[in-house]
This record gives structure tokens, C-alpha cells and sequence, in this order.
């Protein structure tokens, strides 16, 4: 079992990564795997609507999007983890899982997936709320911890004094771990995996 962690933080071992690690650190205790891909400090392109990637199953854009998309399932689930910008997650981890999602089209379906931010003070529900739409709307089972996912501090050396937040990543590495245990479990006692019908897209000009 393994886990995919995306730091979508300018900064590669900052804020975002500290909690990042102590979900990491609680995995391990289990077994399970973990790999943290940063996204970068460079500008990230944003979705252009081109729709080429519904024709090649790419992005026209050759970076990271395509690198991660090509490897998903090696990974049995997703944890997103960003800074808070004006109450909302970066600009680059946004860019990057717009294309990363929109090309991936029902390939993250079942897969269990959880999002972390990083705040100094206020914005944290907002951005959360937001990086969590990109599992709902792609029938992957977002996990839980025992308040929203989120530590506070100016510099890494903060959120590890932060001991709620510390203590909140554990508990969603360790709800993690159990999750996946259990779907190892029922595929050996088999319980088989969800089946999804084709989608239906609608809109409401009448």
C-alpha cells in the first residue's frame, strides 16, 4: 500500500510539508508507504480548455501533471497539502490539480483521498473546503481526522509547537491506515470494489 502526498507549498520543506511529514511518520508506523511530490516554486500553467486531453488522455503541458497522472495507480490514495493564501490554497496546486483532474477524467475513482492546509491565522476552512471538492467530485472516499485538517504557524518550527495540529495529522494518518487495511481486507474476504455507472451531464437551460 501506498500513499501519494502532494506539497503543493512554494516552499519544498516548509510549513506545508512539516504536516505533510507527521502524516507520513504515522503511516509508516503501519507499513504503508508514502511519497511527497512537490509541485515547485515555479509558475504552474493553468487549464486552458483545449480539451486535448480528452482526446490523448494528456495534458498538453508536459510537466508534473502528466508525470503523476501516468503513475496513479501505483497509489492507493491522495493527500493534497497546501498553504493559505487570502483563504484559499495556492495558485500553483490549484493549477496543477485543475489539469491533473480534469485530464485524469475516472481514473482517481475509489481511491481514498485527504487534504491538509498550513495557516498562520485565519483562511484555513476556506482553503480546505476547497482542495476536498476535487475528491467529491471524483468518487474518491475522503478521509477524516478529529477536526479539519490544518496546522498553524509562520515557519515549521511553529507548527511543531502546534500540538493540536500535530496531533490532527496523526489521527488522520492513523484513520488512513485503517481505511486501507480494511479495503485489503475485504478484497481478500471478496467484497468487491464499487461498480459506477457512465455519467450523466446535465444542465438546466430548458
Amino acid at each position: 500500500m501506498k500513499v501519494l502526498m502532494i506539497n503543493g507549498s512554494p516552499n519544498e520543506h516548509g510549513c506545508t510539508y512539516t504536516a505533510l511529514h507527521e502524516v507520513e511518520k504515522k503511516l509508516n508506523e503501519h507499513g504503508i508507504g508514502a511519497e511527497i511530490f512537490w509541485v515547485g516554486s515555479k509558475p504552474v500553467p493553468q487549464c486552458t480548455a483545449c480539451r486535448k486531453c480528452g482526446m490523448t488522455g494528456r495534458c498538453i503541458f508536459d510537466d508534473g501533471v502528466n508525470s503523476i497522472h501516468e503513475r496513479i495507480g501505483e497509489f492507493d490514495a491522495m493527500i493534497i497539502g497546501s498553504p493559505v493564501y487570502y483563504a484559499s490554497a495556492s495558485a500553483q496546486v490549484c493549477a496543477f490539480l485543475d489539469r491533473l483532474f480534469f485530464s485524469g477524467g475516472n481514473d482517481f475513482a475509489g481511491m481514498f483521498g485527504a487534504s491538509v492546509v498550513s495557516c498562520r491565522r485565519g483562511g484555513a476552512s476556506a482553503a480546505f473546503d476547497r482542495l476536498n471538492k476535487y475528491f467529491l467530485i471524483s468518487s474518491m472516499h475522503v478521509v477524516s481526522s478529529q477536526y479539519w485538517n490544518q496546522v498553524h504557524g509562520n515557519t515549521p518550527e511553529e507548527v511543531l509547537q502546534d500540538l493540536e495540529g500535530l496531533q490532527t495529522m496523526r489521527t488522520l494518518g492513523e484513520n488512513l491506515a485503517y481505511l486501507l487495511k480494511c479495503r485489503e481486507a475485504g478484497k481478500t474476504s471478496g467484497v468487491p470494489e464499487p461498480e459506477y455507472e457512465e455519467g450523466i451531464a446535465t444542465n438546466f437551460v430548458r
